[in-house]
């Protein structure tokens, strides 16, 4: 007897998944690919677009980016559970994503490494905001039984949009600028925050 295959290839397409996690994994595979595409050009453009920019400038910003946004994430997720309902949660998430979609378009107007760090601040902050709003809404809607499944797929997507990005933004960079594909990153990631709009509609119907 053939074994029951343990993934079906429908997910892999996410059909018939939850309206809720099929609309956050569509978010985050474009979200992610527009965060991939700027990844492996950042340490290039604060060399040479930040007065001073060196290695050490990109160290000190990615610090202050991961350590905002692992400090706020616990005081984040505190606020969002004292309020009963997930519409606060969704609002979170999608304002922490507008926010976090338009910050990288102020790469083109700083010039200094204190502006840059103060960037990052904010970037940390808002993505900070809208990771715990986000695990709680997907861990809710997973399908009881599968959530490891769930997980793997929606893992799989994102990274190979990520890495994908990556190999493209590279190739971006040297054929039409820095500054254009900063234009790109901003206008993806806003479509990505959008594209959560659907799911936020299924929650405020409350037929998922």
């Amino acid at each position: 007897m053939a074994l029951k295959r343990q993934i079906p290839l429908r997910d892999l397409f996410l059909l018939k998944m939850n309206p809720v996690i099929r609309f956050f994994i569509i978010a985050d595979v474009v979200t992610y690919g527009a965060v991939g595409l700027l990844a492996p050009i950042f340490a290039l453009y604060i060399d040479e677009f930040i007065t001073g920019g060196g290695p050490e400038v990109a160290g000190v910003a990615a610090a202050i980016f991961l350590f905002t946004k692992s400090i706020s994430q616990v005081p984040a997720a505190a606020i969002i559970d004292k309020i009963y309902g997930e519409k606060d949660d969704f609002l979170v998430l999608f304002i922490g994503m507008i926010v976090g979609s338009l910050v990288p378009l102020s790469y083109l107007f700083i010039d200094t490494p204190l502006q840059l760090y103060i960037v990052q601040f904010i970037l940390g902050l808002a993505l900070g905001a809208t990771f715990p709003s986000f695990m709680a809404i997907f861990t809710r809607h997973s399908e009881s039984g599968r959530e490891a499944t769930v997980w793997g797929i929606y893992y799989m997507l994102v990274d190979f949009s990520a890495a994908t990005a990556g190999a493209i933004g590279g190739v971006l960079a040297v054929t039409i600028g820095f500054e254009k594909v900063i234009i790109a990153v901003t206008l993806i990631g806003l479509l990505g925050a959008f594209l959560y709009l659907p799911a936020g509609l299924a929650l405020q119907r409350g037929k998922v």
